[in-house]
């Protein structure tokens, strides 16, 4: 079958694609999907360029968001059927596996993959197969981290920096979903342009004007008296940015991470931790739970993942470099 390998740590030339690779046979707690749709992540750029601390074994088959219809299904599978439309939630859950599909185990770049049965979701009708791929890495990272974890309330100002990716996306989405305003910031103005179409109150071109200074404009300085500010950061880049960050939330307000892209030794200002008694809430990753409330609002209409671009399965180091040269709006996706 049809399949694109990771074959070593480095650049995008260690992808390779190849039509020889064997296809899977499910064991008897397995299904075989059909592939629909694989998303592009950090995730999978990450796993190119090594991890530290991580082994992964080489070469690979990265993709952990897949979509697609069962094939066949192992003998002790009674729950599904082949022509089921599926969603994969790549987190090994059962205790007795480490890591997620797409990175200790082959992923969703290739035609078919096989999946442990307790790992599928159920796509609903008028939920498109394809979309559906768009979900667990960035969208259901988002939503548990505004509403699993951070409480995010209607009528709470949101401030959600790297707007334009997929995680900062579905942060603004989603956060617009709960009634929030939304004050997103992004790197260009084609980006800020393409935020507002999906509802930002707010918009920060970061490349023309500091995050403090754009807070102070909106909402004024926060003060420890009360006033000013935002009620709720979302800052997954870490770096220099995490203090900037501090200093644009209101009293008693949170800050939400689930990563650190830009690195994760981050310089914490404790004045503003105690004197403003801000909170900061970690997220890791997403549940069950997680991901089938976000298939019903896409059933119900009232979520719209954004999806940038359709790329071939051959086209895998092309959709790394966008995500990596920051020219993407949401998810790019990669059809075998």
């Amino acid at each position: 079958m049809r399949a694109v390998l990771t074959i070593g740590h480095g650049g995008r030339d260690q992808l390779r694609a190849v039509r020889d690779f064997p296809q899977p046979e499910p064991r008897s707690d397995e299904v075989l999907v059909k592939v629909a749709a694989t998303a592009v992540n950090f995730h999978d750029i990450f796993t190119r360029r090594g991890m530290p601390g991580i082994r992964i074994s080489l070469p690979l088959v990265v993709g952990s968001d897949v979509s697609g219809e069962v094939m066949t299904v192992g003998v002790d599978v009674l729950q599904w059927k082949p022509g089921d439309r599926v969603l994969v939630d790549p987190v090994f859950r059962d205790g007795q596996r480490f890591g997620m599909i797409g990175e200790t185990t082959h992923g969703g770049r290739a035609e078919f993959i096989a999946v442990p049965a307790v790992q599928l979701l159920r796509i609903p009708e008028g939920v498109d197969t394809e979309v559906a791929a768009t979900l667990p890495l960035a969208y259901g990272t988002a939503y548990r981290m505004l509403v699993t974890q951070g409480k995010l309330a209607a009528g709470e100002k949101l401030l959600v920096l790297g707007a334009s990716g997929g995680v900062g996306v579905a942060c603004v989405q989603i956060g617009k979903l709960l009634g929030a305003e939304v004050l997103a910031v992004t790197s260009s103005p084609r980006k800020a342009r393409a935020l507002s179409v999906l509802g930002a109150d707010h918009l920060v071109d970061s490349s023309a004007e500091p995050l403090v200074d754009a807070v102070k404009r909106i909402y004024g300085k926060p003060r420890v008296t009360g006033g000013g500010g935002v009620d709720v950061a979302v800052n997954f880049t870490g770096g220099d940015s995490w203090r900037e960050t501090q200093r644009a939330v209101a009293v008693g307000g949170r800050i939400l991470t689930c990563g650190a892209t830009a690195g994760f030794e981050m310089t914490t200002d404790a004045r503003y931790l105690w004197t403003f008694e801000h909170r900061y809430i970690g997220s890791n990753g997403w549940s069950t739970g997680d991901l089938e409330a976000l298939l019903r609002l896409m059933r119900l209409g009232q979520l719209r993942p954004v999806v940038d671009r359709v790329l071939s399965l051959e086209e895998a180091a092309e959709g790394e470099r966008l995500l990596e040269d920051r020219e993407v709006i949401g998810k790019v996706l990669l059809k075998p």
